[in-house]
């Protein structure tokens, strides 16, 4: 029994339960406990640039051929691309299909305010600014913002600096193998306050917006999980199956993460912690390094779900009949403005206020619909990105060879007799 209170999966199941209780029966006392996961989601945003960082140089400094770095890189973004268009297409078939917006009159439905998304400034992504973003102006700086994309840009250029050096670098590249581990074992740390994060942001969630305002758009929700479970469990099974492992035994494996994603709606809330599991779980450290923090920015399956069914859901609550050309059009938008998401704030809005007015045909207030419902949905949103991403690493790494079969074997051997002794 002693063994099961420490067992990090009853712990944050417990804490999410907790929250829920609190939001519902003290919904006042729930809205303060906002700043609790705010704290913890900030304590794991502190470590992760710079794990970024270490993981990266150390991954194109031990590969050591830049024309490998590069094959990696690119069949990443191949993936990326291939997934997430896949999921794109399959959330607009099954909002066709279930028409959860049907029936529903938009005058009479509780609304937010989104004008911060959707004002002239706010309702558009700057391509240009986007593009030039990447390169950062200054290193510390974007060290200091925890800007993942730049971040991941200086990385290469360090590690592509780094392999130049030769037998020259070895020195640092020990430094950094060293200090790696040094910050692993501060997200060790960080995460043993994981049950007080998931507590503080369920509480918050529940207590802020509270379930009555899920039951007019529930059918919207409905829709949305069903297509996620759907992707998860028929499109990137599938894939697991064409690269020889099993989704089951991958998705026990990484269940502490799912669990704190769930309970913070944060996939950020467990990058570090993902990072050092695909290690353990066979992948090699320079595809992981490489993969995952790129899938953070550019392989965003549940979101580009989300992204295709809520365009489609604010059609129907209007009244629109989009011709097949125009739900292609709404496909070839998503797969371009989804891309420029992980760059600006309030991601999600942003990128659906540019895409309806890219289109001219939703009315973008429409949007207000949504943001009563976001946050409920944020969470599949961010577990499918989150197992996605995991995916996509085990798939370049088995296709590069980078991938230790007798590893994976014993790190989930390893899992089913903790899961035993907790028992």
């Amino acid at each position: 029994m002693k063994r099961l209170f420490k067992n990090l999966t009853f712990q944050v199941l417990t804490a999410i339960a907790v929250g829920v209780l609190v939001g519902l029966i003290w919904p006042e006392v729930g809205k303060q406990m906002k700043p609790v996961g705010d704290t913890f989601i900030n304590a794991v945003k502190m470590v992760i640039a710079p794990i970024i960082f270490l993981t990266i140089v150390l991954g194109i400094a031990k590969m050591g051929d830049m024309k490998k770095v590069g094959k990696v890189g690119g069949k990443a973004f191949i993936y990326f691309e291939i997934v997430t268009t896949l999921a794109l297409v399959i959330g607009l078939i099954v909002v066709n299909v279930l028409k959860p917006g049907a029936g529903l009159d938009f005058d009479k439905l509780e609304k937010g305010d989104v004008s911060q998304y959707t004002s002239e400034e706010g309702g558009k992504i700057d391509w240009i600014e986007f593009v030039t973003h990447i390169v950062p102006s200054n290193m510390v700086d974007a060290f200091a913002k925890g800007d993942i994309l730049q971040v991941l840009f200086f990385s290469i250029l360090f590690g592509v600096g780094l392999t130049a050096l030769g037998d020259k670098g070895k020195i640092i590249i020990e430094f950094f193998d060293k200090l790696l581990n040094v910050f692993f074992k501060i997200v060790g740390y960080i995460m043993k306050a994981a049950p007080l994060g998931a507590f503080g942001a369920m509480a918050f969630t529940i207590g802020n917006y509270g379930l009555e305002s899920l039951v007019p758009l529930g059918k919207l929700m409905i829709a949305v999980y069903t297509t996620m479970f759907f992707f998860v469990f028929i499109v990137l099974n599938l894939i697991c199956k064409m690269y020889g492992f099993s989704l089951w035994k991958y998705l026990k494996f990484i269940k502490d993460e799912l669990l704190i994603v769930l309970g913070t709606s944060s996939s950020e809330s467990v990058l570090p912690r993902m990072m050092n599991k695909m290690e353990k779980f066979g992948c090699s450290k320079s595809v992981v390094g490489l993969v995952i923090p790129t899938g953070y920015s550019f392989n965003l399956d549940g979101t580009s779900i989300y992204l295709s069914m809520a365009v489609v859901f604010l059609a129907q609550v209007f009244g629109i009949d989009l011709s097949l050309t125009q739900q292609l059009t709404i496909i070839a938008v998503l797969m371009l403005t989804s891309k420029g998401a992980a760059a600006v704030t309030g991601g999600g809005f942003i990128v659906l206020a540019s895409t309806l007015t890219a289109m001219q045909v939703i009315p973008v207030e429409g949007l207000a619909l949504l943001l009563g419902v976001d946050r409920f949905m944020s969470e599949a949103r961010a577990i499918v990105n989150l197992i996605g991403n995991g995916i996509a690493t085990i798939v370049v790494s088995k296709s590069e060879n980078e991938f230790d079969e007798n590893k994976s074997e014993e790190a989930i051997q390893e899992m089913y007799e903790n899961r035993r002794i907790a028992v």
